[in-house]
């Protein structure tokens, strides 16, 4: 298929192969009513997929709404989707639609999906599966015609997993599958991609475009771009902005770049899904493997001080919050038993056990003091430094009471 008018149109750039299949599969399921599940990281352009799908449907007259269902609070969502009578809570002077009566004969694009409510995916998934849907505080359902696209940029398995997402909904959003490649699975696009934003902010602020050294052509390319192709169009502007000089070295980009290091996101060889990469998985990866090394090191340390020996019962020179020691026939539910050096596990040998203390919740609630520190309490660009959603970065706060 020649995905090339389409790219046109919907000035897409670039020439990867896995782009290009994602662009043929949005082509080739838009003049059915199947419901499609688009999955890429944030900024990679999820939304274009569902454009094209509606563009090439014949609802393409229809009607088209994009919700983000991240940014809605989670007690207006139902209301934003199914409509609300007048008086059915406070506030509520007047009957409103909701998107799914507003999108009728349309398409419906439900970005960040998987941040909806357990009750709202009830609710959903009622709508997917019959057609109808039901106001808030009313009781009476009404007929839609609407075609679904989803997107999201976390594991919908793992959520499933977790409990946070319902298994049957998301087999009902992911009727058809699309997988948007993040920026590094494509990096033959990238340098594509700052020439044309290059060209566009050279147009906007009426100056001569920005050009690379061939050092900043390599920084370019290399770099993770955790951020997608949203955070390389603003680094361009940033650029076309401030800098006078227009060829930039790269020292100059390098000044531009966040560091790497202060990803939450492993930095991969780019060759997997990239659909887990803003997500709380990442977050707990951390903790646990944090965690993991500070427990080889206290091993370590008991070694070195016991001299391949069993330490006595009590032991001044170590801190509670160090060693806890304990003479049992096994080791106890929630502790590592320390062998001395030489000794192998069934001989008769006391034990040395250290107890393990693994909170996950404490680690989580000093990460996200730290961000909100970082950023002075600005809850947006402290999100972002945890790779999470700024919703479900409130809920956090909420949850481990932080002020």
């Amino acid at each position: 298929m020649n995905v090339q008018p389409v790219k046109q149109r919907f000035e897409i750039i670039g020439g990867s192969p896995l782009l290009d299949r994602a662009i043929e599969i949005a082509v080739q399921v838009a003049p059915t009513d199947l419901s499609v599940l688009v999955q890429g990281e944030s900024g990679s352009g999820k939304e274009v997929m569902s454009k094209i799908i509606h563009a090439n449907s014949a609802r393409k007259h229809g009607p088209y709404h994009a919700v983000n269902c991240g940014a809605i609070p989670e007690g207006t969502i139902d209301s934003e989707l199914f409509g609300h009578e007048k008086g059915s809570f406070t506030g509520a002077h007047e009957a409103r639609k909701g998107y799914f009566e507003t999108a009728n004969n349309g398409t419906l694009f439900l970005d960040e999906v998987g941040e909806l409510p357990l009750n709202t995916q009830v609710r959903l998934l009622r709508v997917l599966e019959t057609g109808e849907f039901i106001r808030v505080g009313s009781s009476k359902p009404q007929k839609t015609d609407v075609r679904v696209v989803a997107a999201t940029n976390v594991n919908m398995l793992q959520a499933v997993a977790r409990g946070t997402f319902r298994e049957d909904l998301y087999y009902r959003l992911n009727t058809v599958p699309i997988h948007l490649p993040a920026l590094r699975e494509r990096r033959e696009d990238i340098h594509l991609l700052f020439r044309y934003f290059a060209q566009q902010a050279a147009t906007k602020y009426k100056a001569p475009p920005l050009t690379l050294s061939d050092g900043a052509q390599q920084l370019l390319v290399a770099y993770r771009w955790p951020g997608n192709v949203r955070q390389l169009r603003n680094i361009v502007e940033q650029m076309s902005v401030i800098e006078r000089d227009r060829e930039i070295d790269a020292e100059t980009l390098r000044s531009y770049l966040p560091e790497e290091s202060t990803a939450l996101v492993p930095a991969g060889s780019g060759t997997g899904s990239g659909t887990d990469s803003v997500s709380e998985r990442e977050l707990i990866f951390k903790f646990l493997f944090d965690m993991k090394s500070d427990l080889n090191a206290l091993k370590e340390k008991v070694n070195a001080l016991t001299g391949g020996q069993a330490l006595p019962p009590v032991v001044p020179a170590l801190s509670r919050e160090e060693l806890l020691l304990a003479h049992r026939p096994a080791p106890a539910p929630g502790t590592v038993s320390i062998l001395p050096r030489g000794q192998a596990e069934d001989e008769d040998v006391e034990h040395t056990e250290v107890e393990e203390v693994l909170s996950i919740e404490e680690k989580e609630k000093e990460l996200i003091k730290k961000a909100l520190q970082k950023h002075r309490n600005k809850r947006k660009s402290a999100a972002h430094e945890l790779g999470i959603s700024e919703r479900t970065l409130y809920r956090k706060i909420k949850e481990y009471g932080i002020q």
